[in-house]
């Protein structure tokens, strides 16, 4: 438990049986009335923001959320199996738990995996991967200059729009957030 003095960023709130992260928060002391702590919650399982607003001073439930540096492994049936780099640990992860990451994972990469009472709520991947691009349109003679770009296929099976230039079995950079190319990689 902790008071609402306590709030901070990153902090987990278990509130009515729902686990939320504190977004933002605002301590308020109006002229007239008692003070208030305003705050932007976001649900850890959903991601859906709410606004909530505490008394100044009440009790909140703070949840235990274990974030460590996992490995991912490889798939069993539905599956993803991560492993604890410090531990050795093995971790099954359901596909609901990774995702639209599971795109993005390729075998013995890093991500960081987020528990609650022993059970994967989600999985955090770095900013950007590389990745090998297997399947690519040639980009046709002349239209280099345009800035166009063209579907790519990657690795993992992904598909991604990249620069008319970039060939097959070309290494580039994807941002894992919103799946756009950053750049060839040497």
């Amino acid at each position: 438990m902790a008071t609402t003095n306590d709030l901070k960023n990153g902090l987990v709130l278990n509130i009515d049986g729902n686990l939320w992260t504190v977004v933002e928060f605002q301590h308020v002391k109006p002229g007239k009335g008692p003070a208030f702590v305003r705050t932007k919650l976001k649900a850890v399982l959903s991601g859906k923001v709410v606004d909530k607003t505490f008394n100044a001073g009440v009790k909140v439930e703070t949840a235990n959320v274990d974030k460590r540096d996992f490995q991912y492994l490889y798939r069993d049936g539905d599956d993803f199996v991560f492993m604890d780099t410090d531990s050795y640990e093995q971790l099954h992860v359901n596909p609901a738990v990774v995702g639209d990451n599971a795109k993005w994972l390729l075998e013995g990469q890093a991500a960081i995996v987020a528990t609650h009472d022993g059970a994967p709520l989600y999985v955090e991947l770095p900013a950007s991967v590389e990745l090998m691009i297997t399947y690519t349109e040639p980009g046709l003679q002349g239209d280099r200059s345009t800035g166009g770009t063209k579907p790519a296929t990657l690795e993992t099976g992904a598909e991604i729009a990249v620069p008319l230039f970039i060939e097959n079995n070309t290494k580039v950079k994807v941002d894992t957030r919103d799946g756009s190319y950053l750049g060839r990689v040497n």
